[in-house]
């Protein structure tokens, strides 16, 4: 650790401010136990938040486990004096919609909590701006937030095909700006995620950003009009 409270995560990097953000530090230890995301993952999403209400929108994650990045999410909007809402979406039965672009996932794993823990946590941290959507996202929930735009959507489900969905829902309804956070980018045990996020680069209007904290950041940079024929199927 360095003389101004920085430890160093590579060689010639020692810039660590999580470590002197006092805010976060309460914040993470509250959610520590809620959430398998590693502190730096966290970090990334406590900022994001801030760049996030820069823009018109509310906060979507789906894939929510036990609640600890929601909610520390929330408490960054909170703190910030943000009228967004967000929104946390799960099953709270485990992961759904395992395929063959899987490497490991099959279906049913992290079922290990529910709506009632994540909204427990919420309410011990005093967070009025959460609000669960219970069932697979978006097929069972996304009527009930339809007409809302998001500003920064935490992607967290594990799998491609859910993944994809969510993507596809979400990204019309994001404003130019908008932040889509991939977590699980190039876990081994996540090989659908890498696959989805790779492709995705490719497509225009996006800027795309890997990192090597397990994350992956996309930026939507332009409306880009649907081709002729889907606005026909639409």
């Amino acid at each position: 650790m360095s003389e101004l409270g920085y430890e160093k995560s590579y060689p010639n990097a020692t810039y660590a401010p999580w470590l002197v953000d006092p805010d976060f530090q309460t914040t993470l230890a509250q959610v520590a136990h809620n959430t398998m995301v590693d502190h730096l993952r966290c970090f990334e999403l406590w900022q994001l938040v801030e760049q996030a209400t820069k823009l018109p929108g509310d906060i979507i994650e789906v894939g929510v486990w036990r609640g600890g990045t929601g909610c520390l999410m929330a408490r960054r909007a909170q703190l910030l004096g943000s009228p967004a809402k967000v929104f946390l979406c799960d099953t709270f039965a485990g992961v759904v919609k395992a395929g063959g672009k899987d490497s490991i996932y099959v279906g049913g794993e992290h079922a290990d909590t529910s709506a009632e823990i994540v909204q427990g946590l919420a309410n011990m941290m005093g967070l009025a701006n959460v609000e669960l959507l219970t069932g697979i996202f978006p097929d069972d929930t996304a009527g009930r937030v339809a007409d809302r735009q998001f500003s920064l959507c935490h992607i967290d489900v594990d799998v491609y095909d859910s993944a994809r969905d969510v993507l596809e829902w979400v990204w019309p309804r994001m404003p130019v700006g908008g932040i889509v956070v991939y977590d699980d980018y190039g876990f081994d045990t996540c090989s659908g995620i890498t696959r989805l996020v790779n492709e995705r680069m490719a497509q225009p209007g996006t800027v795309a950003l890997h990192n090597l904290n397990g994350h992956a950041v996309i930026v939507k940079t332009a409306e880009v009009a649907k081709p002729w024929w889907k606005r026909l199927l639409a």
